[in-house]
């Protein structure tokens, strides 16, 4: 009589009550309450979770061998901090009116931007993953028709709740499956495209140097700015020192880009990352095992 679906379906209602209490509850904090927050339980996180933190201190250490123990360590727990305001920044990001996130939001550079958009460019921007990532994706979509590529929730019912939260403005989502004719359509009609390739790409991409280490690269960015004949241009969102403001920054298109080489055209990609890393490196995505994916022969990075 359907038990097993019927039961799925009232887990995914438990999930779904949970995710929406949860990140209404921390969506009404303000700004500065969030970072309070995440300050004061990141240390406790970071004790309490040894494989992630492990992972952090590991690619932090390989990406700054300049830096001593003691500067790695404290790298790694100032990104717990960040990676908690970042989950508290999402629910904000989920609930607010597009009022609010705009009060909370100061923007640098946005004439880059905005001269692409006047002179007609189709658009990518290059969004690494920092840890407030979300906040950035949906105010783009509070101010312009755009479309973002994302990994959907294995559960349906999750995953539907989650689209609906981050489309509620002006977005439109496409999953992370390859390369699709209508995104590649939308970019041509000139939808921008807001798109995040920075992760580990296991056996999809190409290996080109992150930081001096060969990382396993995606390298659809340069393939889709070249079937889209689109501009690339990278932005961030960081948290400010004081707790009370996100920062956004622009930089500027990327030149030269994209070359026609795959390895070449990752290298690039990766270079202007790190560029933006160096912003604020503890807000970065460090807990994701980055160099997961070896080259033959290689060791595992992570032991």
């Amino acid at each position: 009589m359907g038990g097993p679906d019927r039961l799925n379906g009232g887990l995914s209602i438990m999930k779904i009550v949970f995710i929406t209490v949860t990140t209404r509850i921390l969506g009404w904090l303000p700004l500065f309450a969030c970072s309070i927050l995440g300050k004061s339980l990141g240390p406790l996180v970071y004790r309490l979770y040894p494989s992630r933190r492990k992972v952090t201190q590991r690619n932090i250490a390989a990406c700054f061998p300049e830096y001593p123990e003691r500067v790695v360590n404290q790298l790694s727990r100032a990104h717990f901090q960040h990676m908690l305001i970042g989950i508290m920044t999402l629910s904000i990001a989920w609930w607010a009116s597009a009022r609010r996130l705009d009060k909370l939001i100061t923007v640098r550079n946005i004439e880059y931007l905005e001269s692409c958009m006047e002179r007609g460019e189709n658009i990518i921007l290059l969004a690494p993953h920092f840890t407030n990532l979300e906040i950035l994706g949906i105010w783009l979509f509070t101010r312009y028709k755009m479309a973002a590529v994302y990994k959907p929730n294995r559960d349906k019912q999750v995953d539907d709740f989650i689209r609906q939260r981050r489309c509620r403005f002006k977005g439109k989502l496409y999953q992370h499956t390859g390369i699709q004719k209508e995104l590649i359509k939308d970019l041509r009609r000139g939808v921008p495209l807001y798109y995040l390739p920075d992760q580990d790409s296991g056996g999809w991409g190409v290996f080109a140097p992150f930081f001096g280490i060969p990382a396993a690269t995606f390298g659809s960015l340069g393939r889709i700015a070249e079937m889209a004949q689109a501009e690339v241009i990278p932005c961030i969102a960081t948290i400010s020192e004081s707790g009370r403001r996100i920062e956004i920054l622009f930089d500027p298109p990327m030149q030269n880009f994209p070359a026609g080489n795959a390895v070449e055209d990752a290298t690039s990609m990766n270079r202007v990352i790190e560029k933006l890393i160096n912003v604020a490196p503890e807000q970065y995505f460090w807990s994701h095992k980055r160099f997961k994916t070896r080259p033959e022969g290689e060791k595992p990075f992570y032991q």
